[in-house]
């Protein structure tokens, strides 16, 4: 495995201009967020040795090279799950590679369920917490040593630096901002409505198929995590159905609000 990372991380490496200081994940619906960055170099997956393909809607399957504001970054335009497929050591894979390629900071953006009543289609949730349903765990195996410890500390995954800072801009820059706990589900059915209850009776306020497992390899390699999920639609208990395209539309819908706050806590980084 530190082989293929390496690989990876070297054929990127031979691309990109700078060694990037933010790794960027979006999810679906949400690529758009590159649009706010300068763009140095755009790389198919299929050019990287070991990456997966994404295969899921709503995901381009690009890795974008550029800065916000002079911070380099390097962003993947679509992500990996396990409902595709892939075993939870592919969907994290590129969270290593851009920890070998000297990334420091992890912001995560996904599509989510709403489970909080409070909440709404198109509004933000900054992820505070997170409970991982899915029955995978990405460092059961051999544990890479090169990157962090046997027994990661989760206590606090969702860097409160981070956190701080993206509450601030969120009030400077007028964006509704909601907190929560993100459940992490492996889909890719829909959650039935007692499975609903359950997420709520639990302490859930948003539920997804993604986010958690990059979350872990990231603490377990030491980078700093944001993550900030766009609510697509509202699960409650007596819940209509829910098409990919609605998801998709809604989580456009929330992208521009989740760009530009993006941008300030990018450009207020480490001050």
């Amino acid at each position: 495995m530190f082989q293929k990372i390496t690989e990876a991380a070297d054929s990127i490496r031979e691309k990109i201009k700078r060694k990037p200081l933010i790794g960027m994940i979006t999810g679906t619906g949400l690529g758009s967020l590159t649009d706010t960055m300068e763009m140095d170099q755009e790389i198919s997956y299929e050019e990287i040795p070991h990456f997966p393909r994404s295969t899921a809607a709503g995901h381009a399957g690009i890795l974008v090279s550029g800065s916000i504001a002079g911070r380099p970054i390097l962003a993947m335009q679509g992500r990996f799950h396990i409902y595709e497929g892939y075993t939870v050591h592919e969907v994290t894979f590129p969270v290593r590679v851009m920890a070998a390629l000297g990334v420091k900071y992890l912001f995560i953006s996904s599509a989510a369920g709403g489970l909080n009543p409070h909440f709404a289609p198109g509004e933000l949730m900054l992820v505070t917490d997170h409970i991982n349903l899915t029955g995978h765990n990405p460092l059961i195996g051999e544990n890479l040593g090169e990157f962090g410890p046997r027994f990661p500390d989760m206590t606090s995954a969702y860097d409160k630096d981070l956190i701080a800072l993206a509450r601030k801009k969120a009030i400077e820059e007028g964006v509704n901002l909601n907190e929560g706990v993100y459940v992490g589900i492996t889909g890719p059915s829909l959650e039935t409505p007692a499975e609903t209850r359950f997420l709520r009776n639990i302490g859930a306020d948003a539920v997804g198929m993604s986010t958690v497992h990059e979350v872990i390899v990231a603490v377990h390699s030491r980078l700093k995590v944001l993550a900030i999920v766009a609510i697509t639609n509202i699960n409650i208990p007596d819940m209509t159905p829910i098409s990919i395209e609605e998801v998709i539309a809604n989580a456009t819908k929330a992208s521009p609000s989740l760009a530009r706050l993006l941008t300030k806590i990018v450009m207020d980084l480490d001050k």
